[in-house]
């Protein structure tokens, strides 16, 4: 017997159900807690009163941004008490389609990590109101806050990033160009062209989690890093042999990346952040196993805003 309510409530779920992990994901920088808050959101929808639900999407959207929020601010100590840098768990994302760029910078792995410093409800702001493009009210009925205090987070929220995140960088195009570059002197053990790739002070960042070895503060300058990258092809790297070891270009977080394996495993992420020149002004390794579920499963996520 079907059951036409559960049916349609299936579908309306299915209908939003990217729009909800792409909310909370950038809410919360982890895959894991994304996909707990939509999960959540639905168990709420499926308990609610729909009869009193005019706009399903702005119901849902409401939902999961308060969970989010408040997933956020349970996890703020294990954060703060992390191992040596904490980065957001990486996702494997597909560039073809025009909104799919346009909203590369906003789920790029540099821009996570600033919204990384925001409170939980300044964050939630910014997504929505950049991001999602709703108003100032919808936004203060989504937090459940006064439109008057959703104006003021938003308002810090967008001077905050906008100090810390400059807009100019390099096109598509030249970002893989030079990612292509990178890939191959890295494994080819080819210094002098990671040094002309690299801005001279590039920082990386690396993200063990204390579960593998990794550099428990950024290590900083284009003479240093290139160093760290050049050795690719010359050390065992978390017990996987140089010759066990590969390195493919994918697409991570919005722009081009690499994901390397070894003893039939992801073994770490590289993402980069580019200046308008093209030049390498960040990277972000992510080793810690525990962040590596998504891009080991292999499924591209669906994170427009729509």
């Amino acid at each position: 017997m079907t059951h036409p309510y559960r049916d349609r409530d299936q579908r309306m779920y299915d209908e939003h159900r990217n729009l909800l992990f792409s909310v909370a994901y950038r809410i919360l920088g982890s895959v894991a807690d994304a996909e707990d808050a939509v999960q959540d959101a639905w168990l709420k929808w499926s308990a609610a009163d729909r009869g009193q639900v005019s706009d399903p999407r702005a119901y849902l959207t409401r939902i999961v941004s308060n969970l989010a929020m408040d997933r956020l601010r349970s996890t703020r100590h294990r954060r703060e008490t992390y191992v040596g840098p904490w980065l957001p768990e990486p996702i494997l994302t597909s560039g073809d389609t025009a909104e799919a760029v346009t909203n590369a910078e906003s789920v790029s792995m540099a821009m996570l990590v600033v919204l990384e410093t925001l409170s939980p409800l300044e964050r939630a702001v910014f997504v929505l109101k950049e991001v999602f493009d709703l108003s100032h009210a919808e936004i203060a009925d989504a937090v459940e806050r006064s439109e008057a205090a959703v104006r003021q987070a938003a308002h810090r929220a967008r001077e905050h990033v906008r100090a810390r995140r400059p807009r100019f960088t390099a096109d598509r195009s030249r970002q893989r160009e030079v990612t292509e570059r990178f890939l191959a002197a890295a494994t080819g053990g080819d210094i002098n062209t990671l040094m002309e790739l690299l801005s001279p002070d590039v920082t990386l960042w690396t993200d063990g989690g204390g579960k593998v070895r990794q550099a428990l503060r950024p290590v900083v300058g284009a003479q240093t890093v290139a160093a760290w990258f050049a050795a690719i092809g010359t050390v065992t790297y978390q017990g996987v042999e140089p010759a066990d070891m590969s390195a493919e270009l994918v697409e991570i977080n919005g722009g081009p990346g690499m994901v390397f394996t070894g003893s039939d495993r992801v073994v770490a992420t590289v993402t980069f952040d580019f200046d308008a020149d093209g030049h390498i002004t960040a990277i972000h390794n992510v080793a810690n196993p525990d962040k590596l579920r998504a891009i080991t499963d292999g499924a591209t996520r669906d994170v427009g805003a729509r």
